[in-house]
Parts: structure tokens; sequence; C-alpha cells
């Protein structure tokens, strides 16, 4: 913008010459001005959206408002009362359903002698342009939440080994009130990125109807136009705390602009006065940025008599739904086929989860979080159980076993007794006992198949001496009977004192009760 005002009557010509389509160098030859001055008028002129039948239409007073927003000496009281308005009309219009005209409507009641609704919008739009950056959007209350991570790292010291951590900065802003949420995290994984999102409602004590993610591949697996596929896990997160999920969208800057402003904001007010002291622990700098957030949030807007703090709590905060009892627990999925003794296997627990018995040998989906597991046939529920972290054991729903049932595979205890009955009578008793320590005996399956099967790989008299060394010290799973094995224990004799084997303390022998 120029250094100095321009008259209203050399303004009005530029606008005029620009209309009839004369070019801005042209512009500045014929009118004595540069060619900047008459770039920059022209710009606001185009931003008002406004015709120059409108602009011509109005005096000088509401045309040097209108192009120089900042000026407030010799205001005429009209004009006063209307900008001591606005404030007011701005707050208002971010509540659902309200809208520019039904201002209009409320200040015209008061002030009859007021603007007509075409220059009272006019004036609102240049009072907005003051404060607000061009690319403004109107935001309700309780309608967006903007998600982003700062381009910028914060970083934290290893008390241990000196080591430079770098931490990822999680910034979300609530479209309407600016009211913003800050939080140093360890990475930008799925996992993480979604605990921010959570973090970030119960801080603001609600979730709004939608939230906004830049295309980050934690939220956005593909970005498109009109369709872009949603993070699975995301969506389920989204879901649970009843939001919409709409990505911003490639090369519109208007959709991600108030995260990114606000980033900006965030490296001036937070990341400058972290850099003054050092932090050994995510949780630490997490408690410092505190304050500091506090503080950026109770500060008052540039040009405005109130802050983000001040809207939240007044507008946005009341028209955020109501958060969920539970938190999300993020999802992790597996196929599998349900084997012979009606349990599928958690890998990563080592541990086996019962389901209807008339699913064995189908193909089912396994979903997992922290404590539940879910287990799904063709898209319908078919299991669920209490997520266990106990390897080599079994949980089980009596109802799902086919004890009850003619069990349609050709396994059964008989089955598993006959082979061990001819090895030795010692490796049926031992079976026997393993059968007996299960609630149903279908659990125990794999481990027979298993123990019976050293019989192959060791020789038959290796294999009665470990079941009667496992058998001596009351233990009946598949790990005791590895163990013995592997170290070579059955080859001790009979009298050999329990003290004087090195694998009773063995931190892979657990007990008895440990395997129930």
């Amino acid at each position: 913008m120029a250094n100095k005002t321009i008259s209203m009557s050399k303004l009005k010509q530029i606008i005029k010459l620009h209309c009839q389509g004369t070019g801005k160098r042209s512009i500045g030859e014929t009118l004595g001005i540069s060619k900047n001055t008459a770039k920059a008028y022209i710009e606001i002129f185009r931003s008002l959206k406004i015709t120059w039948d409108e602009l011509s239409k109005m005096s000088d007073h509401e045309v040097d408002r209108l192009f120089h927003p900042e000026k407030t000496v010799d205001q005429p009281e009209k004009l006063k009362t209307l900008y001591e308005f606005f404030p007011y009309a701005e707050k208002k219009l971010r509540q659902r359903g309200v809208t520019i005209h039904m201002m209009w409507e409320e200040y015209f009641n008061k002030n009859p002698d007021g603007y007509k609704a075409t220059h009272f919008n006019n004036l609102f739009k240049a009072y907005r342009r003051r404060v607000t950056p061009s690319m403004h959007m109107d935001h309700k209350a309780g309608d967006k939440m903007y998600v982003d991570f700062t381009g910028e790292k914060l970083s934290i010291v290893d008390p241990q080994t000196a080591e430079i951590i770098m931490l990822e900065v999680f910034v979300a802003v609530l479209g309407a009130s600016q009211y913003t949420y800050v939080e140093a995290v360890e990475s930008q994984t799925v996992e993480d990125f979604i605990s921010c999102c959570e973090n970030a409602l119960h801080f603001f004590g609600g979730s709004p109807r939608a939230i906004v993610p830049d295309n980050l591949k934690s939220a956005v697996i593909k970005s498109s136009k009109y369709e872009p596929t949603i993070n699975t896990n995301f969506e389920r997160f989204a879901d649970h705390y009843s939001m919409a999920v709409v990505p911003a969208r490639a090369y519109k800057p208007k959709d991600k602009a108030l995260v990114e402003g606000a980033v900006k904001i965030v490296y001036t007010r937070i990341f400058t006065r972290l850099s003054q002291d050092k932090y050994t622990s995510v949780s630490s700098i997490n408690k410092a940025i505190y304050p500091f957030l506090y503080d950026h949030n109770a500060r008052s807007f540039k040009g405005r008599a109130y802050s983000r703090l001040q809207q939240f709590e007044e507008m946005e905060k009341p028209a955020l739904e109501a958060l969920p009892e539970k938190r999300f627990e993020m999802r992790k999925q597996l196929d599998l086929t349900v084997m012979k003794n009606g349990h599928v296997h958690l890998g990563p627990d080592r541990h086996y989860y019962s389901v209807p018995y008339s699913y064995i040998g189908k193909k089912v989906r396994l979903l997992f979080s922290k404590s539940f597991v879910e287990i799904y046939h063709r898209h319908e529920l078919i299991a669920s159980h209490p997520r266990v972290k106990s390897p080599h054991n079994y949980t089980t729903n009596p109802a799902h076993m086919a004890s009850q049932h003619q069990f349609v595979s050709d396994w059964s205890p008989d089955y598993f007794l006959k082979q061990a009955r001819e090895i030795s009578p010692d490796v049926e008793f031992y079976i026997a006992q393993v059968l007996l320590k299960k609630i149903h005996p279908e659990q125990a399956y794999r481990t027979c198949r298993g123990i019976l099967n050293y019989a192959k790989r060791v020789g038959n008299q290796r294999l009665i001496r470990a079941c009667n060394r496992a058998h001596s010290y009351g233990l009946y799973h598949y790990n005791i009977i590895e163990t013995i094995l592997q170290r070579g224990l059955d080859q001790y004799d009979e009298d050999d004192t329990q003290e004087e084997l090195p694998f009773t303390s063995h931190e892979n022998i657990r007990g008895e009760d440990y395997y129930q």
C-alpha cells in the first residue's frame, strides 16, 4: 500500500479505470501514481466483492472507511456507532444459523437512521479485513477442529546418554473461537496422531461435528479432490466421537489457513520460550508447554477486545458434543483360519481365543485393542473376549465349545490318548493330565500334538523320561517338556535333587498356577 493516503477522487478513478479494463501500469501513468499503489487498491476492491456502481454511490467517508479501515479519527457518529456494533456481530456470526443479514436487521432496528444492508455488508467486510487474514473463512461454533503437525520440532535430552531426541509438535484449533491445543509427541504414527487428537478433544471438553486434518499419512491414505481414502483407525476414532473426517484439499490454502496461522503463532509464543530450558522427557516438556498455551489462549486478539479463551467459553464450548464415557481404543487386525480346536491364535501375545465350533476351518478377521479382542466372519461379530496377554494359554467361552455336540474334527481326547498309549503308559498318563488341566479338552489338542511329536524328534525313551520328570514337578504343558528335552534334563538320574537342577529357577518356568 502507498505510504500516504490518496484522495477519494483519485481512488475512485483507479477503480473506474480498472473496471473499464485499463492495466495497472497505464492507470499509474494516467493518474501520476505508482503501479504498486494502483495494484494495492485494486486488490482491496476485488476482495470486497462489490461493483463499481455500488462504489460510485458511496460517500467519501464510506469509501475511505472501506479502503482504510485502520483510520479512526474524525468518524461521523453514524459510522462510529456501526463500528461499535461490529465486534458483537462478528462473534454472533460464529453461532450456527446466524447470518450477516440477521445482524444487519438487529443493527437497523436499534439504529433506524443507520446504514442500509448493502453498505452495512461492505463496511463489515472491510472491518474484518483489518485483522483477519485475506484467506478468511466463516467458522461456526462447534463445527470443525483443524489439526496438523508443526514443521519445526522440539527436543528433549536423554538423561542417561545425553542424546538429543527430536519431538513432533501437534496443534489443534477450533474453527470459531480459535481456541488452541498443543502437544509434543514422539512421532507422527497413527497411534501418536490419534492419541493427540483425543487429548485435544478432552482438553476442549467436547467434540466438534468434523475434524479437518491436512493430508497426513496418519489420517489420509490416499488424497483425492472428490473422495479421499481415510485411514481405517482414524475413521473409527472419528466415528467413536461422532465426528466427520473432512481432509483439507490439496492446493486449497483456505482449508488449512487457520491451523497454519496458529502454527506461526505457536512458534513465537511457545517455541521461543521453551528454548530457554532443557527437558528430559516428553511429559516434562508438555508440562512446560501448558502455561504458555494458556497465555496464548487468554491473550486478546489483535484489534479485538476479547480472547480465544473468552470466545471458547462463551460460544464454542456450549456447541460441542459431549464426549463418550470410554476413550477410543485403536484396533489392529489379523486375518486368520480357525484351528481344529475351535480357537484362533493372536500372534503378538501367543494367546488363543475361542469362536463357536461351527466356524472351525473358516477364515475370520480378528480385531484387537489394548483391552479387547473381537472376531468377525464376513463382517458379522461371532466372538468377543477381554484381551489376555498370557503366552501359550487359552481364553475360552464354554458356549463356543463342541463338548455338548458331535465334534467335527478328527482330533479328540481318545485320539491323543491312543497315540500316547502306543508310546508308553507313562506318556498316556501325562497326556491325560494335560487334557484334565483344561476346562475343555479341545484347548489342549495343540499341546498334546506338540508333546507327542517329540517322540519322532528325540525318540520314545527320552520323551518317556521327560514326561516322568515333568510329572514329578506337577507341571503339565508343552513348555516344560520342551525345556527338559532341550537341556537334557531327562538324562538326570532319579535321585538327583530338585535343587541341583538348573531349570528350576529358569524364567520360562512359571509354575502350575500360571497355566490354569
